[in-house]
């Protein structure tokens, strides 16, 4: 006879009915498929575009810097830079204040794709927006942002 407790599977669906954490997890990655399908004509993925479209800055930021705006670990904002930089979209160089530090910059051919790429990123937004309307898009921005 075994003493294993068993966790009813009633259980399931309250953490599916109720865990925030899931639920952001399950529209994030349904909005990702969304712009990424979007982007895919200008061969970005919505995480790219969001990468490029941090370094649109008068000055060009630290990895420290975009990783906390991007809300992501150095390691990973790293990876993620390795396919830009080899497209010439970035270019990361040695900060000149601080020789350990690394600055991003956008480069033209960044920039132009980054042109590109908005009014595909704002058609994509204004739909998601008119299927949201009634629930108040702009409410949501504020609740998710409270979150991160």
């Amino acid at each position: 006879m075994s003493n294993r407790k068993i966790l009813p599977f009633e259980a399931t669906h309250h953490v599916r009915d109720h865990c925030l954490c899931l639920a952001v997890q399950r529209t994030a990655r349904a909005l990702a498929r969304r712009f990424d399908d979007a982007m895919r004509s200008i061969d970005l993925t919505h995480g790219q575009f969001s990468l490029l479209m941090s370094l649109n800055r008068p000055e060009p930021p630290s990895i420290g810097a975009v990783a906390q705006f991007l809300a992501m670990d150095r390691t990973t904002l790293t990876a993620n830079l390795k396919p830009l930089e080899r497209r010439g979209l970035i270019k990361v160089t040695v900060d000149k204040e601080d020789r350990r530090s690394r600055r991003l910059t956008l480069t033209a051919a960044g920039h132009a794709l980054l042109i590109e790429a908005l009014p595909t990123w704002k058609k994509t937004h204004a739909e998601i927006d008119r299927l949201l309307v009634d629930q108040k898009p702009d409410h949501l921005r504020k609740i998710l942002a409270l979150l991160s």
